[in-house]
């Protein structure tokens, strides 16, 4: 190896970084000069901009994978979004926190659940020493700080009814999965992931609804169903690529007999997602849309290439080059879009 050969070597993954990261926000540029510029009122725009950089900073330290696909999208629609993540995520971190007996973390949720019915916006979960770790804590303590924003945002029927179907996904998990319980059946599988992320294309759909209608191409309540089905495979790719980590924890979604048909059914239900792309107007939101739903198609090959699904990972330089991929999808109708 020559000494020109070994400098190109050594400054290489170096380049590689620096590329990546100008690609990234040179898409991000492109993204954010699309389209809907909602209109707001003085006071508005002041509370959604503070809003919006506390949500942003829980958000890059606790959903680094869901806010890559949130900081495409709008603003009047991302911070409904992410307002909803990141109260959903701090309730997971107490449904999930091992140092915390799994009977009293069923009593928190259940406490936060009979809260949320009679609309009462304060919980704040006693957590002992050490039953967090520090990064746990953080989140969970900025509860009551993102029930306020909760209780006074514009769309907070929307992001509550979101809330309330992820607990109830929650509580399920807990309640279900006792000491040796069988795997899910078909019935309570479906269920589950509609709770806790069908619900998500749900009410992502009728926000579109909501602040940008004539982005649908069909009517919204078709678009809703696709919608649902869209996050149900989402959450069943998850499923079916961590299910031995979660077998370890007691988690018994789905029998090693059935993976092959479980691919299947994930398979059908992503394909309603690229349904529900394929009829959003080019732009930020079939933008935002799509980029889940192309990490899922390569994340759903390469388990089919690999014997060990809980060890499939998609490489960042493949994440980018999907961001470059889906570009079209910002202006070119579905017929001529190759990303659809």
């Amino acid at each position: 190896m020559t000494a020109k050969t070994k400098n190109l070597a050594r400054i290489s993954p170096y380049f590689r970084r620096l590329c990546s990261h100008r690609l990234l926000k040179s898409v991000k540029i492109l993204t954010q000069t699309s389209i809907l510029s909602p209109v707001r009122s003085k006071s508005d725009r002041l509370l959604g901009q503070l809003g919006s950089g506390q949500l942003e900073k829980l958000l890059k330290a606790h959903a680094r994978s869901f806010a890559l696909t949130l900081s495409f999208l709008p603003p009047v629609i991302r911070e409904p979004l992410s307002l909803g993540y990141l109260l959903a995520r701090a309730s997971d971190t107490v449904a999930d926190a091992a140092g915390i007996p799994r009977e009293r973390r069923l009593e928190l949720l259940e406490e936060l659940q009979g809260l949320l019915e009679s609309e009462l916006f304060c919980w704040k979960p006693r957590i002992g020493h050490g039953e967090l770790s520090s990064s746990e804590l953080e989140l969970v303590e900025a509860l009551p700080m993102l029930m306020v924003t909760l209780e006074r945002h514009r769309d907070r029927g929307e992001i509550l009814l979101l809330w309330k179907s992820i607990l109830k996904g929650q509580s399920f998990d807990l309640q279900r999965f006792t000491p040796r319980a069988p795997a899910l059946s078909g019935e309570e599988l479906e269920e589950y992931c509609f709770l806790v992320a069908g619900s998500v294309g749900e009410t992502w759909t009728r926000l579109i609804a909501n602040y940008a209608s004539r982005t649908l191409l069909r009517p919204p309540a078709e678009m809703e169903k696709l919608g649902i089905s869209y996050g149900k495979g989402l959450q069943l790719l998850n499923i079916l690529r961590d299910r031995s980590e979660d077998l370890k924890l007691g988690r018994h979604y789905i029998s090693e007999v059935s993976v092959p048909e479980m691919m299947m059914l994930a398979e059908s239900w992503l394909n309603q997602g690229a349904q529900y792309c394929s009829n959003l107007r080019p732009g930020r939101l079939r933008y935002a849309s799509n980029l889940p739903l192309r990490l899922a198609f390569a994340t759903l090959n390469r388990m089919h290439r690999s014997q060990e699904s809980s060890k499939v990972k998609i490489p960042r330089w493949e994440v980018y080059g999907i961001l470059i991929k889906t570009l079209p999808s910002l202006v070119l109708p579905s017929r001529r879009n190759p990303a659809s």
